[in-house]
């Protein structure tokens, strides 16, 4: 197939010149679009592209908002925990933080808005017991306990923008600070709309508004000297104000505390489970966000041009899954994608049009003497175009400095075999994809996090999280459908008729494993009903746990395997021998990758199986429950194996066994997406080597391919 124009976004930068318009040719961009940091040459105006402008209302007028400080974005913070050697005590609230990007907030009454609390004990200090010493920025206890731990929950104005402060510590920006308006004050929100309405009489030529996204940027705490501290893609800290608390309670007849949104330190990461009075501050601000968002798109629109927004930074209340987030109007969704997971997050999004910007970012970390920008977009890829050929996105692009692309032209080539790949798929995978059947995953958030499980910041990797983001990497661009579900789901509803299995995974007490959600009766009914009369489960890791009743792993029963918490260790239990042979292990290498371990889990039932067993412990297990199955996973990092032994453990589990071959590749390296109603077949290696291997089709014909690396194959059946 030849390559074809369009279906991409190209990043300009002033003073490329002919480099710009050689790049546009040779990646056969339609579009082009400025970023932070930089601005659209006038060259490219009279090139007839699509032209998408950037714009960050909270920041785009930093004299407004040194002149009203009242009406700067504001965050709870926590100061370090701190033990009381005598009867006084001084906490210094700035330890830990950096000082140019938070200062605590000393215009409103810290005894209304502040708390200080005995950790020892989980007691709250009565304001009188403490005092707020401004010169020190300190708080000050006379009358502390002894050996106890204190902490101190305040308000700060933030004094820096998050992503203009990254920037600047990052890529070497080094233009005035900027400082973020928090929009709910209202002579804050009718001067950003006024602001916007300059701005687009200020770009006629401007195609494309790209909100950044739009008013709260998700956690990103950084330590003295500008090192990052914490960072919560999902985060909800910084849309905390005096003005939303107040407001807040007058409409919810409650007021938050600073525990609320300090959780013990812990900040109400999506790994925990969420109170219900988060949830209500989750619903205020989405709820808000969404109603401003759209006033912003409708001006917009009345200025003849499209609203897209980028699902990156100032997401906060914009939730692509979430119930107010269709009310915005946008026109389409544009994120950036360093795998298959993050690729579904935005494909997924129920828009008009979403685009996908591929890592890596034309950035001087990568694009530098010795740097491997080849080498890093290969890995992405791979990720990222299986699950485009499961649910493809519209258009593709990239971020950064192009001039640093121009340097490597053998990245420049490679970018022109991704963009023809990209158009490709876009136009041929544009009908479903056959799915073999349906998968749930069951969290605490449900649908409101799809594809966002096990995340802590976007495509980052980390060590305890790995073991089980890879399932969702595989199911990303597996032949399945997936939903997900939340314990209200299952409550309220039970198991839809139309999931095959079920999968729960992740540490005990987290949100994604659901903690002492597993206590409840109706959840443990529920789901043992379904798997009774023919349904499948997956358990990895740590899953259905919580110490309840004698039992850590609730459905134990189901899963075949228990997992030992220390209290029964006078038990004698034998190490079993791996049963031989099975289905599910089939094409499973004594040496496969399951993660970080998991010990001391055992078999129990006389149906349960186990198939690997690693430190004395069950690694891999499969078990009969009436006429349902189960398989247990210690883990399961993203790699071709793992993916294929996730893949045979859900037809196992489903009972269509006999379904698996069809349109599956010999090697696990080799993947196939098959089009019905198109009549494509689409085959891919997935490795960055040359692959010979069989493809068995449907009605029992095989092929044998002989792949180049990274290999796109279309064919008509």
């Amino acid at each position: 197939m030849q390559m074809q124009k369009g279906r991409f976004t190209l990043p300009a930068e002033k003073g490329m010149g002919k480099g710009l318009i050689e790049l546009a040719e040779r990646w056969g961009a339609d579009a082009v679009r400025d970023s932070d940091g930089t601005a659209l040459p006038e060259e490219v105006f009279d090139l007839g592209l699509t032209v998408y402008s950037t714009l960050c209302l909270i920041r785009e007028d930093n004299e407004w908002a040194k002149a009203h400080r009242d009406c700067l974005q504001q965050a709870y913070l926590m100061s370090e925990r701190i033990t009381a050697f005598g009867h006084e005590l001084e906490i210094p609230l700035m330890q830990g933080y950096f000082a140019d990007q938070f200062s605590p907030d000393e215009r409103h009454d810290p005894k209304l808005y502040w708390e200080v609390i005995d950790r020892t004990d989980s007691r709250i200090l009565h304001p009188e017991e403490w005092r707020y010493e401004a010169s020190r920025k300190s708080i000050v206890l006379q009358d502390a306990r002894e050996g106890h731990i204190y902490t101190a929950g305040f308000l700060a104005d933030q004094i820096w923008e998050p992503v203009s402060m990254y920037n600047h510590l990052t890529n070497s920006w080094n233009t005035e600070h900027r400082l973020p308006v928090d929009p709910r004050h209202p002579e804050a929100r009718a001067h950003l709309l006024e602001v916007l309405e300059h701005w687009l009489s200020g770009h006629p030529r401007t195609d494309v508004v790209r909100f950044t996204t739009f008013f709260y940027n998700f956690d990103l705490l950084y330590c003295p000297g500008g090192k990052e501290r914490r960072v919560d893609w999902f985060g909800y800290l910084f849309c905390v104000s005096a003005f939303a608390l107040d407001e807040f309670a007058s409409i919810y007849g409650y007021r938050l505390r600073p525990e609320d949104f300090i959780d013990q330190g812990y900040y109400n990461t999506p790994f925990r489970r969420p109170s219900e009075r988060f949830r209500d501050w989750m619903e205020y601000n989405q709820r808000f966000v969404a109603n401003f968002a759209s006033d912003c798109v409708r001006l917009v629109h009345q200025a003849g041009k499209k609203a897209i927004m980028f699902l990156g930074d100032h997401w906060a209340g914009t939730e692509p899954y979430g119930p107010c987030f269709a009310s915005i109007g946008l026109d389409g969704v544009v994120g950036a994608a360093g795998d298959g997971v993050t690729t579904r997050m935005i494909t997924d999004i129920p828009v008009q049009e979403t685009e996908v910007r591929f890592y890596p970012y034309f950035f001087p970390d990568i694009f530098k003497p010795g740097g491997d920008p080849v080498g890093e977009s290969k890995k992405v890829w791979a990720r990222s175009r299986r699950a485009l050929l499961r649910r493809p996105a519209g258009r593709m692009g990239y971020g950064g400095y192009p001039s640093l692309a121009l340097q490597f032209p053998d990245f420049v080539s490679h970018v022109e075999t991704l963009a023809a790949q990209f158009r490709q798929i876009a136009e041929m995978a544009r009908s479903r994809p056959a799915a073999s059947l349906t998968v749930g995953v069951l969290t605490e958030w449900g649908s409101l996090r799809s594809w966002m499980t096990h995340q802590v910041a976007h495509s980052l990797w980390n060590e305890r999280c790995y073991s089980y983001l890879g399932a969702m990497e595989a199911l990303s661009g597996m032949d399945v459908e997936t939903r997900f579900l939340s314990f209200d789901d299952i409550c309220s509803r039970g198991v839809p008729k139309d999931v095959a299995v079920l999968i729960n995974a992740g540490d005990a007490g987290t949100a994604w494993s659901g903690g002492n959600r597993w206590a409840d009766p109706i959840i443990q009914e529920r789901i043992r009903s379904w798997v009774a009369r023919g349904g499948g489960f997956i358990g990895i890791g740590e899953p259905t746990a919580f110490e309840h009743e004698g039992a850590f792993f609730q459905l134990s029963d189901v899963l075949g395997v228990q997992k030992e918490n220390g209290f029964t260790l006078n038990n004698t239990r034998e190490i079993p021998e791996p049963a031989s042979g099975h289905f599910v292990a089939v094409d499973m290498k004594e040496d496969i990758d399951l993660g970080l371990p998991q010990y001391s889990v055992f078999l129990c039932g006389l149906e349960a199986r186990a198939l690997l067993i690693r430190n004395r412990s069950v690694s891999v297990a499969v078990n009969s429950f009436g006429r349902g199955r189960a398989v247990y996973l210690s883990g399961l990092p993203y790699g071709p194996s793992q993916a294929r032994l996730l893949r045979r453990a859900l037809f196992w589990c489903s009972g269509k066994e006999k379904d698996f071959l069809p349109w599956t590749a010999e090697d696990p390296r080799v993947e196939c997406h098959y089009y019905p109603s198109a009549g494509h077949l689409a085959v891919t290696n997935n490795a960055d080597e040359n692959v010979e291997t069989t493809v068995f089709f449907s009605d029992g014909r095989v092929q044998q391919f002989s792949l180049s690396p990274l290999a796109l194959v279309w064919m008509e059946v």
